[in-house]
């Protein structure tokens, strides 16, 4: 993680969490205007529009006070969606049994895109059914730059039977107040 990020998720992830929320991502991007684009949801998974502007809320409080972001920037609040990125070792054993993407920083067996059905975690690495594999795969989670859960009707089923609809971002526009 880099040292902004790192201050970013310290300064976070204890209000978040002081809120009822788990923080599942937090990504900086843009060069002129950067956004700062924070997913979170409840221990149930659930994230509504509503706990979308509450937590943007107070994160707007606190991070207007610790201001570790030098000019303007956009706070985004949401959830993971649907079809969620999978970022925390504990989202790769959570979603055991369902189908994802991964993508890998080096080359295994000549690839690094996969496709597959999370397996767990076995001995701290991802463990992946690759499709057309035999055998499950293992992956130290420092090789994954990203992973996603594939949109399929059964996914989406089973979210909207848990309540889980994906929320419209809330952002709030921030900047230097001196």
């Amino acid at each position: 993680m880099n040292p902004l990020l790192d201050r970013l998720t310290k300064i976070i992830e204890p209000v978040a969490e002081a809120e009822g929320f788990e923080l599942v991502r937090v990504r900086l991007t843009g060069s002129v205007t950067s956004t700062l684009q924070i997913m979170a949801e409840r221990p149930d998974r659930t994230m509504s529009a509503a706990d979308c502007a509450q937590l943007s809320r107070v994160l707007s409080r606190a991070l207007d006070e610790a201001d570790p972001i030098g000019g303007n920037y956009t706070l985004e609040v949401s959830s993971p969606g649907i079809d969620r990125p999978l970022v925390r070792i504990k989202d790769f054993d959570d979603w055991q049994g369902w189908p994802a993407k991964l993508e890998l920083n080096r080359l295994v067996e000549g690839r690094k895109r996969f496709s597959g059905v999370l397996a767990g975690i076995d001995d701290g690495q991802i463990a992946f059914d690759i499709e057309g594999e035999e055998e499950t795969a293992l992956f130290p989670i420092g090789w994954i730059t990203s992973a996603k859960l594939v949109l399929t009707d059964e996914l989406i089923k089973e979210s909207l039977k848990a309540g889980k609809e994906s929320p419209p971002q809330q952002e709030t526009p921030h900047g230097d107040y001196q």
